[in-house]
């Protein structure tokens, strides 16, 4: 099957060019001149404006261009500065007055302060205009996401045809510095070879109607399934934070809940240990314990297995605030519901709930049938464990909180569908996962070592009664300039951990990188063959591409495993590092393929495979475990700034900085996840 490509045709965001007044204005919702600024507003004026050009508009023509480096803490109309060797002090207020005729009308604000911090330069807001075609590298509020999406968002048909019609536009064979280097540009995109690797079949339970399925363009439902391995909620309880949602109707919703859990294959009491309670959000922690305490009491000793959480639609902080104290404090696995579908009760969504609450209580929801049958090369003749591996860093801006690294491992054999996962803090924008393999002194036991890989090792012998003979690291993340940094740095971490639980113990080692933030892009390169691309008109899953725009001489594939659902799919990069298992390219795209059927959330094949995709979920859920901060430099982290959902991980490689292994030391740890909690997939 051939297909046509194109390499850069992205969006961003541009700062608006407009006077800096207008844009305080504009950030703070309001006209600042009517009252003074308070602290608040100082902290996010200076994290706005930081970093921007601006220009200068009180000298006529002369325009001169400036960058902002801060604000200054005084009001203009106190600011003074030297103006000769004596050290002579004139306001700023006075120097505009008499050099350039200009009067300050805004004294009490704050101005910009351009230049280093030795030789300060004071600009007022009101001379100053930002640059035109700045890219705006902060974080988007769901708003701006929404607008940019709508903008760029197109299907595969009208993103080919743009891209081509601007090629044409630019007119590369006119232009006289292509010609002069002798560079001739095709107005064609590149054809490339592909393959279309087939569904792998996927395992349910026997009970069911239908015992097996083999998924269509990348998706598939319950319908007359049951799970392969329904989980246990034998004792539950509901909080119910939603107003608007009467106890009548959060009654209602539990059953109904219970009952398609059932349905689906669990086993699901449906009474509740204690009746629904509602409460305020601001109550969330005293909540929380007290009905804890009231359902482990009625249990005398028995363990709670789930709690089912009722928010509202816009819950800021309280999803964040829930999750931390369930996970490392309660040691309680919970499942959110939003108001909005609380009401809706449709059976799509039940269906989906009951999906995420069978992985959380330790049940598995479909099986590939080839390893159930040991039928995967390179994985079914031994036990094998898969990582995924992630690191998400703060947003831009957010120049003092922490780093956070997460890696999951599969805990099963032969299924390898389970995954628990770890997460730890590390120092501000550090790439190379720092808690990989540890070792200290103790002063009683001597040198102990400890860290991740280890923990998830000890992990999946209990579970499965078997040592891991063969390992598959998935690291998502990791931006071309580090990928050697970083395999030098993990796979040392990964050995010694391997070392440290049995001297000879070294298990082969397969380390991949996965990205998605490039900017290839993949169209089918016959628009009139309708079998040759699904109904959002992008190629089809499973599409695998391995010639022509690869590396020349390295083990590297694109693999399209999703179905477009809107606007162009983007390919994942799966780039094989380093290989002990010698897997052919075959194998190993056939393994990550198929692995992209096994992702418990949903069922439809998803586009990064499922080991990588939980270690982002993993790091982060656990933005919400950190204290949130706020203070000028730092800013806000807890649940209200984070954000939900996959988008707002910022786990790619676009602007990733690496510190030295050591710049660890001075990050307060995470809260520790309880015992329970680790085992199961709790981050889904």
């Amino acid at each position: 099957m051939g297909l046509s490509l194109n390499i850069d045709m992205s969006s961003t965001a541009f700062i608006e060019p407009l006077p800096v007044i207008d844009f305080v204005n504009q950030l703070l919702n309001r006209d600042v001149s009517a009252r003074p600024l308070s602290d608040a507003d100082r902290v996010k004026i200076k994290k706005a404006l930081r970093g921007i050009k601006v220009e200068v508009t009180h000298r006529g023509n002369m325009r001169r261009k400036y960058r902002i480096s801060g604000l200054t803490s005084q009001a203009t109309r106190e600011l003074t500065f030297p103006v000769d060797e004596r050290g002579t002090m004139k306001s700023v207020v006075e120097y505009f007055y008499e050099t350039y005729g200009f009067v300050i009308q805004h004294t009490q604000w704050p101005c910009l302060q351009v230049g280093n911090t030795q030789r300060p330069n004071y600009l007022p807001m009101e001379v100053c205009k930002i640059v035109e075609g700045q890219r705006y590298s902060k974080r988007l509020n769901e708003r701006q996401i929404t607008a940019l999406l709508k903008v760029t968002c197109q299907r595969p048909v009208e993103r080919e045809r743009d891209i081509m019609q601007t090629v044409h536009h630019n007119a590369y064979h006119e232009d006289p510095y292509a010609k002069e280097f002798g560079i001739k540009i095709s107005e064609k995109l590149a054809q490339v070879e592909a393959r279309i690797l087939p569904a792998p079949w996927l395992k349910y339970h026997d009970t069911g109607r239908e015992k097996d399925c083999l998924p269509q363009v990348g998706q598939w439902n319950m319908m007359n399934k049951k799970m392969v391995n329904g989980g246990t909620v034998n004792n539950w309880f509901c909080i119910n934070f939603s107003r608007n949602v009467q106890d009548s109707v959060a009654r209602g919703f539990c059953y109904e809940l219970a009952q398609m859990c059932y349905i689906s294959g669990m086993a699901f009491t449906p009474e509740p240990v204690v009746p629904p309670v509602s409460a305020r959000p601001d109550q969330v922690e005293k909540v929380l314990k007290t009905r804890y305490h009231d359902a482990k009491n009625k249990l005398q000793g028995k363990e709670l297995d789930l709690l089912i959480v009722i928010l509202p639609d816009n819950n800021g902080s309280l999803y964040g605030d829930l999750k931390r104290i369930c996970e490392t404090d309660l040691g309680l696995v919970s499942q959110c519901c939003l108001t909005k579908h609380v009401f809706k009760m449709s059976k799509q969504y039940l269906a989906n709930v009951a999906l995420k609450i069978n992985v959380k209580v330790g049940g598995r929801n479909t099986v590939l049938v080839d390893a159930l049958s040991r039928r995967i090369p390179l994985v079914s003749d031994r036990p094998t464990i898969i990582f995924g591996a992630d690191v998400t860093h703060p947003h831009p801006g957010e120049d003092s909180s922490p780093s956070i690294a997460a890696v999951v491992a599969s805990q099963d054999y032969p299924e390898i569908t389970k995954y628990a996962g770890l997460v730890c803090a590390q120092a501000h924008r550090q790439e190379l996962i720092q808690d990989l393999f540890k070792q200290w002194q103790d002063p009683v036991r001597g040198t102990v070592t400890g860290g991740m890989i280890k923990e998830l090792l000890i992990s999946f012998r209990r579970a499965t009664g078997q040592k891991p003979q063969r390992i598959i690291f998935y690291r998502d993340g990791v931006s071309e300039g580090q990928f050697y940094q970083v395999l030098l740095f993990e796979l040392d971490a990964i050995r010694k951990a391997c070392a440290s639980l049995e001297p000879n113990y070294q298990p082969p080692v397969t380390f991949v990188v996965v990205q998605k933030r490039h900017h290839t892009r993949l169209f089918a390169s016959n628009h009139h063959d309708k079998s040759s691309f699904d109904r959002s008109g992008n190629i089809l899953p499973g599409t695998v591409v391995d010639s022509k725009i690869c590396h020349p001489t390295e083990f590297d594939f694109y693999l399209c495993s999703h179905a477009g659902i809107q606007g162009t799919s983007r390919p994942a990069h799966y780039h094989v590092l380093w290989d002990e298992n010698n897997f052919t390219a075959d194998a190993l795209q056939t393994l990550t393929n198929n692995l992209c059927y096994t992702y418990a959330r949903c069922t439809r094949s998803v586009s990064i495979v499922p080991p990588a995709y939980y270690a982002h979920l993993a790091a982060f859920r656990a933005r919400f475990y950190m204290e949130p901060e706020t203070s000028d430099s730092g800013s806000m982290t807890s649940g209200a700034v984070a954000g939900r959902g996959m988008g707002g991980g910022g786990g790619g490689g676009v602007g990733r900085s690496t510190r030295a292994p050591g710049a660890n030391a001075a990050v307060r740890p995470l809260p520790a996840l309880k015992e329970n909690v680790k085992r199961v997939m709790f981050y889904c």
